[in-house]
């Protein structure tokens, strides 16, 4: 009797671990399972680790990419070279992290039915990018490595992010032999991946600082005389550019009035803004998360945080981070987060459709219109306003300088403060010398190729 009821308690045991186990799977199923179906081996949505199905698009509905039979690119070879980053290639060397992330919305999958398009084909995904605005920047940037970035302030849709150096995913070059070091750090997606010593560009984030927790900096004036000695060590300009207002000392770019201005603006308030603003922090979405950025100025001497406050020392941003921030600052405070998908569709349903997202203030509303009025400035006295077709630009200009015998890398940075082109922008060239020489006809060229895409729609 007894070895009967032991029996009985084993048996009752393994059915309860067995009830548990089920109740288990079903909770991860519901949970879980439409992860499960678009993991990156799954080979019913991927081929080479990039999404295996459907149809890509881009806002105007140019077909960039059919997976539905093979995968076949667009027919336009500058738009296959400019949206290589996004579309990935056929070997899987390149990945399309951000369009994989919808793969189950393509392919059309539910709870009860699965993955339940019987053709194969798949869906069809509707990207923010424009091609006509990649290609200008393509065709802008040259042989130049770098990338350009320019996004809805409101709508939060990215219309350009180009990396280059690029390739044909139809024709592909001879990468693993090239001794030239046109293809070098081909496969990154320098939007993305990258993180940049921002040089002047940063000079937005001391002196969005400055103007909230120095009282009267408006009204101080800044001498320089081409040097500001530290001990041994100073600061430098390339010219005495004299006594100035705070105004005049960013449209000037002076790094001795910064420096200056740093002081005033103090180590802890600087860590504390940089952190608000959020400019080195991560930022990820669909799918996709940026490199972080640098800001460390711990146990630096005062020369190297006068360094750091004009975006030198260890500073580093990432493009499509900075680029968040100038929307910020056009947004008065609060801009909407960026994103590349728009929509998917399957059938006739819409499987997943965006929304647009603000981020939290980073600055009062009254400081960041001050601020837009001094980078409107800036174009207006130094950049030029003929150089953007009307728009009103505001922007800051950056040569971040490598160290080394290395050129300098050339960066802009701005927004057209617009109710009709909300657009913010970033433009980084590897070795390219002087942000405003090298950037300004970049961004010139991809500002009017956006224009002209958004008075068609």
């Amino acid at each position: 009797m007894n070895r009967i009821t032991k029996r009985t308690w084993i048996m009752g045991l393994f059915l309860l671990l067995l009830l548990g186990g089920l109740l288990f799977f079903v909770w991860e199923y519901v949970t879980q399972a439409e992860q499960w179906v678009s993991f990156s081996g799954s080979p019913h949505l991927y081929n080479s680790s990039n999404i295996g199905c459907g149809t890509i698009t881009d806002r105007s509905g140019n077909v960039l990419l059919d997976i539905s039979q093979g995968r076949t690119y667009s027919d336009d070879a500058n738009t296959r070279k400019s949206t290589l980053h996004w579309l990935g290639d056929k070997k899987g060397f390149i990945s399309a992290s951000t369009v994989s992330t919808y793969a189950a919305s393509m392919v059309g999958y539910d709870r009860i039915n699965g993955v339940y398009n019987a053709s194969g084909e798949g869906g069809n995904a509707r990207l923010t990018l424009s091609a006509k605005v990649q290609n200008a920047a393509l065709e802008a940037m040259g042989n130049r490595k770098g990338t350009v970035g320019v996004y809805n302030y409101k709508t939060g849709e990215i219309l350009c992010a180009l990396t280059t150096p690029t390739y044909d995913p139809e024709n592909v070059p001879d990468i693993a032999n090239d001794t030239t070091g046109a293809y070098d750090g081909v496969y990154l997606n320098r939007f993305l991946q990258s993180a940049y010593v921002p040089g002047s560009i940063f000079k937005i984030v001391t002196l969005s600082a400055a103007l909230d927790c120095v009282p009267g900096i408006e009204d101080m004036t800044f001498t320089c005389r081409s040097k500001l000695a530290y001990g041994t060590e100073a600061v430098t300009c390339e010219k005495a550019h004299g006594t100035q207002t705070l105004k005049q000392a960013f449209a000037n770019s002076c790094n001795c009035a910064f420096a200056q201005i740093a002081e005033k603006v103090g180590k802890n308030n600087m860590v504390k803004y940089v952190k608000q603003f959020q400019v080195t922090q991560k930022l990820s979405f669909d799918g996709s998360t940026t490199a972080a950025g640098n800001y460390d100025i711990s146990d630096t001497a005062p020369v190297s945080f006068a360094w750091s406050c004009i975006g030198q020392h260890s500073d580093l941003v990432n493009p499509a981070r900075y680029m968040t921030f100038m929307g910020a600052i056009a947004g008065r405070g609060v801009a909407a987060e960026p994103h590349l998908m728009d929509a998917v569709t399957n059938g006739g349903d819409t499987t997943y459709e965006a929304k647009t997202k603000k981020t939290e203030r980073i600055m009062p509303e009254s400081i960041a219109d001050t601020v837009a009025e001094y980078m409107r400035n800036n174009v207006k006295t130094v950049y030029g306003d003929g150089n953007f077709g009307g728009l009103p630009v505001c922007a800051k200009s950056g040569t971040s300088q490598l160290g080394g015998d290395q050129k300098s890398n050339a960066m802009f940075a701005g927004f057209v403060d617009s109710e009709q082109y909300p657009l913010a922008f970033i433009v980084v060239v590897e070795n390219g010398g002087y942000g405003s020489h090298t950037c300004v006809p970049v961004i010139s060229k991809v500002l009017a190729a956006c224009k002209s895409v958004m008075d068609a729609e």
